[in-house]
């Protein structure tokens, strides 16, 4: 089986529900192809401090993420949600994603088959490429 790289993402909201305009540009990238979201789960805490967690089971519909296409892999791990719930902020959200790059997923069996490997993979934070490019942009 050909998997992309996998990565775990945790998105935050500064409301109890996920952000309908985020949502949607996940949905465009998973329908687009660019990655397969291969496990969910939504985190909120209320503003008297009590945490609600919703996994892709059950009814993703009452926190704007219903339409999101899961795969439904059991992927997130206890330490992953102790992590979101310890930064999750009273009427804040979060959504723990594990998404796979699905794009990639051709060149590594590629590189595989070639008997290649990956042998460095750095994420550059965003922050810092537009820096880089305002900086270029100057000269």
């Amino acid at each position: 089986m050909l998997v992309g790289p996998v990565e775990l993402l945790v998105l935050s909201f500064p409301q109890e529900n996920a952000d309908p305009g985020v949502i949607a540009a996940v949905q465009e990238v998973v329908e687009a192809g660019f990655v397969t979201v291969l496990d969910l789960v939504f985190l909120s805490r209320s503003s008297t401090g009590e945490i609600r967690e919703i996994d892709v089971s059950e009814k993703l519909d009452d926190v704007g993420l219903g339409h999101l296409e899961i795969q439904e892999q059991a992927l997130i791990s206890e330490d992953d949600l102790d992590l979101a719930r310890d930064i999750l902020e009273p009427g804040h959200s979060a959504a723990v994603i594990v998404y796979e790059n699905s794009w990639a997923r051709t060149v590594s069996g590629a590189i595989a088959e070639a008997g290649g490997e990956l042998t460095l993979h750095v994420r550059i934070p965003r922050d810092v490429v537009e820096a880089a490019l305002e900086a270029a942009e100057m000269d």
